[in-house]
């Protein structure tokens, strides 16, 4: 059963149809990796999902968890209904603690079971300001777990591993699992073969659509073998078998 669906997406800016006619579904308690090369439009399609400023769909639907079409709603009111996302580029809070952050509508979540299963040790980050002393792979670490305290209905990760450690990766992809594990369906938006691997299901954005849907060994095989050509204008190469 699909949780989130767009139906006929269009988004358009000026003259150029960033999303066209894209159809596109994530189904309930799945991982489903969103693949493409840079400038496809998957963080484009990301920030519609969650209704950023600025950004609404030209046409089409956003059919959310039963209610309808929910184009219309504000980024809160998606988020009252547990639409939630990581960002690349995590933000900073300056003048809030780090146990604030997480405690906002948390609930009686474990905040310390929450940052040490993102390998951050609770005594050294609860009570420090979430500000710019702190590196980019410290934050989001700590947005991602902010969503192990929240648990949304849906997850969106926009290149989670991206400012980590090599060597820390393995351990970001199980707390995606976890994520899931704790009840919520994940968008996960990446070009790297490795993070995508741990998807149920993956899905090939091109040209403003999604070209091809399947396993993600499937896709991701695709994915390597093919350049995009669509953005030169000609057919694109990753059309389906």
């Amino acid at each position: 059963m699909a949780l989130l669906e767009l139906r006929r997406a269009v988004y358009r800016v000026g003259q150029k149809n960033i999303l066209d006619g894209l159809d596109f579904a994530i189904d309930e308690g799945d991982v489903h990796a969103l693949i493409g090369t840079n400038g496809t439009g998957k963080s484009t399609l990301a920030r519609l999902i969650i209704g950023s400023e600025g950004f609404r769909l030209s046409s089409g639907q956003i059919v959310f968890d039963g209610r309808g079409d929910i184009g219309a709603w504000t980024m809160y009111e998606r988020a009252q209904a547990g639409i939630s996302m990581v960002w690349q580029e995590p933000a900073l809070f300056e003048g809030i603690s780090v146990r604030d952050y997480l405690s906002i509508g948390r609930g009686q979540a474990d905040l310390s079971q929450c940052l040490a299963q993102v390998g951050l040790n609770p005594a050294d980050y609860l009570d420090r300001p979430l500000d710019k002393s702190m590196s980019g792979g410290e934050r989001k670490r700590i947005e991602l777990a902010s969503m192990l305290a929240l648990r949304p209905r849906l997850c969106i990760l926009d290149e989670p591993v991206s400012g980590i450690d090599l060597v820390s990766v393995r351990s970001i992809l199980a707390v995606i699992k976890r994520i899931q594990q704790n009840g919520s369906s994940i968008l996960l938006i990446t070009h790297r073969e490795e993070v995508a691997g741990i998807a149920d299901k993956a899905s090939l954005l091109c040209g403003g659509k999604v070209v091809m849907t399947g396993a993600p060994d499937k896709i991701i095989q695709n994915y390597k073998a093919r350049h995009c050509v669509v953005c030169n204008g000609r057919e694109c190469d990753y059309a389906a078998d």
